[in-house]
């Protein structure tokens, strides 16, 4: 039996908020918040050796099923910002996912919780066992959290 390994930081990836991405008052629009976690989302995936064309080979795509957001802090344009992406597995059809917003002085911005799974996308129905599709198309099973 193997040791344990140790527990690993939530992967993260770094974003620097662009001025179109503001509303009036000059903070981040709060739709962009979505779209810099989808991007931590997909980064990790890659990062796992996993690729879109990869899970459409084999039937299946991730999807949200429901996404939660607090704002702790706002976010102007240049500021820079750490999203991280730590997924949790209770057993079942669904996942959860828990992201950070963290700017460079250690500031949380937003944090947001999301629930997910991976759709069939012939049949259109979560599949049984996410967790088994992303153990048998990850190279790196660690960044799941696995």
């Amino acid at each position: 039996m193997s040791e344990p390994s140790e527990p690993r930081e939530p992967f993260s990836v770094r974003v620097t908020v662009r001025g179109y991405e503001t509303d009036t008052q000059g903070h981040l629009n709060q739709a962009v918040y979505l779209n810099y976690a989808e991007h931590a989302r997909w980064s990790l995936l890659r990062a796992a050796g996993i690729s879109q064309s990869g899970l459409i080979a084999q039937g299946v795509g991730p999807v949200a099923l429901e996404t939660t957001i607090r704002y702790r802090r706002e976010l102007l344009a240049g500021d820079e910002v750490d999203v991280s992406c730590a997924f949790g597995w209770g057993g079942g059809r669904t996942f959860t996912i828990e992201q950070k917003l963290t700017k460079t002085d250690g500031t949380v911005a937003a944090e947001l919780t999301g629930v997910g799974g991976v759709l069939d996308l012939e049949r259109r129905k979560l599949v049984p066992d996410p967790a088994a599709v992303f153990r048998q198309l990850a190279t790196d099973l660690g960044l799941f959290g696995l």
